[in-house]
């Protein structure tokens, strides 16, 4: 009878610190920022922010959205257990359904890495000064529509720049003119072709985007 009573104890004892510990991690759940990421391509900056996020107990990538079926950032997010949402025009611009699923999220910050598209008007009034972007050149210079990727580069290639960089800014309803953020240098050398800017410009970027992100999120209040 003893040892039915002990292990009858123990049974509730241990049910109850498994609760208490669910409880716990629930809770923690709830309590974390949210990041939700948009991109058009590969991801390479969306990976450096899951990577740096991964095992944090403040902060969580909650969703990556793309409006590219094809694009390499889905896997990335699939490698990372992060659901992920594939748009069109359609639904990006002319109905709220992206705002909606951010809120039923509860999405803190919106992250744009290599993201093309216009962001609506009325998803930075939902989200004022929670959208930010990362630009491969040193803004207000070789910024704008169409600016991106290897535009970008090979339009500081043919001015002949001494010197590249990167631009960490807010998002507001015209193409890379929002409040700067955070800047970085590089120094182009002669004889640099577009790889060698490509990739100095992207090892700025990965080294100073999520913790930039990190610093953002972090002020805002739950």
């Amino acid at each position: 009878m003893k040892l039915f009573l002990n292990i009858v104890i123990n049974f509730y004892l241990w049910s109850l610190i498994g609760a208490y510990y669910s409880f716990i991690s629930r809770h923690q759940t709830l309590m974390k920022k949210r990041i939700a990421i948009f991109a058009s391509g590969s991801g390479s900056n969306a990976q450096k922010l899951m990577e740096h996020f991964k095992r944090s107990m403040e902060v969580e990538i909650a969703l990556v959205l793309t409006n590219n079926p094809d694009a390499y950032v889905l896997q990335r997010a699939d490698n990372f257990e992060i659901p992920s949402h594939i748009f069109d025009k359609h639904e990006f611009y002319k109905t709220d359904n992206i705002i909606d699923m951010l809120k039923n999220l509860d999405i803190d910050l919106i992250v744009l890495a290599g993201f093309l598209w216009l962001i609506p008007k009325r998803l930075i009034a939902e989200y004022p000064g929670r959208i930010i972007n990362i630009h491969p050149a040193l803004l207000p210079k070789y910024g704008g529509k169409g600016m991106y990727g290897d535009y970008v580069h090979n339009a500081v290639i043919a001015a002949g720049e001494t010197e590249g960089g990167i631009t960490i800014h807010y998002v507001n309803e015209n193409y890379d003119e929002g409040e700067f953020i955070y800047q970085a240098k590089y120094r182009i050398d002669k004889g640099d072709n577009l790889e060698m800017i490509k990739f100095k410009g992207q090892q700025l970027e990965h080294q100073h985007y999520p913790r930039i992100v990190e610093g953002i999120i972090k002020k805002i209040k739950k």
